[in-house]
């Protein structure tokens, strides 16, 4: 991990460079290019890598974990349709990229991870680079409960099915974007609650999350 955590003109040239890449790429929400715009992505890799910082690659951040493609950070993003001080759940904080995404468009974060050593580094990281989420070490896959309802949910591992208990914890009105599928390949879905009981499912692309792991998961 960095510690310096110096943003000058060539990281800065770099997320320019991303931002119009990802606007090739399809995605066209301007608020969702300009937190990418922000969020120095090369404070969450080691000094020794920041050339890679800004392809549009995923990238290894150990304990068989990665930070998330941005174009994949950007699609999941854009579906979630957020508004400030939109209470948002994220399942699998991860390096906490997307945190600082969501944390950018304005959201409340409740962020829960069950790798200790990445939750603990996270957790110290965040801070330091002026972004406050509140941080949980647990089993992602059974949500946060007592701070639920949210208005949105986001997943970022690959579920073999949408957990029923993540479910109950969106808002009547409220976006859950998961990715649902097997251990190689997994669909973007969304899930809006309509009801107490009811929802609507929107199958969209196709993409390759790391598996998420729970009670209520694989």
């Amino acid at each position: 991990m960095n510690h310096k955590l110096i943003d000058n003109y060539r990281e800065k040239g770099g997320r320019r460079k991303l931002v119009a890449k990802l606007r090739e790429r399809g995605i066209s929400n301007e608020e969702v290019l300009a937190a990418i715009g922000k969020v120095p992505r090369h404070f969450f890799f080691s000094e020794t890598f920041w050339i890679q910082a800004y392809k549009d690659i995923a990238f290894p951040i150990g304990e068989g974990q990665t930070i998330s493609q941005p174009y994949t950070v950007a699609y999941q993003s854009q579906l979630l349709h957020i508004e400030k001080n939109n209470k948002v759940l994220e399942i699998g904080t991860g390096s906490g990229y997307q945190t600082c995404i969501l944390l950018e468009l304005g959201a409340k974060v409740f962020t829960i991870e069950r790798q200790e050593k990445l939750f603990e580094k996270t957790r110290a990281l965040l801070p330091k680079i002026g972004y406050e989420a509140q941080f949980f070490c647990g089993d992602g896959s059974k949500g946060i409960a007592e701070f639920a309802p949210y208005d949105k949910i986001i997943v970022t591992a690959g579920a073999p099915f949408v957990p029923e208990i993540l479910l109950k914890q969106l808002k009547i009105g409220g976006i859950m974007v998961i990715p649902v599928g097997d251990e190689n390949s997994q669909t973007m879905t969304t899930i809006i609650r309509v009801s107490e009981n009811d929802y609507d499912k929107i199958t969209l692309d196709t993409f390759s999350f790391v598996p998420l792991v729970g009670d209520k998961a694989w």
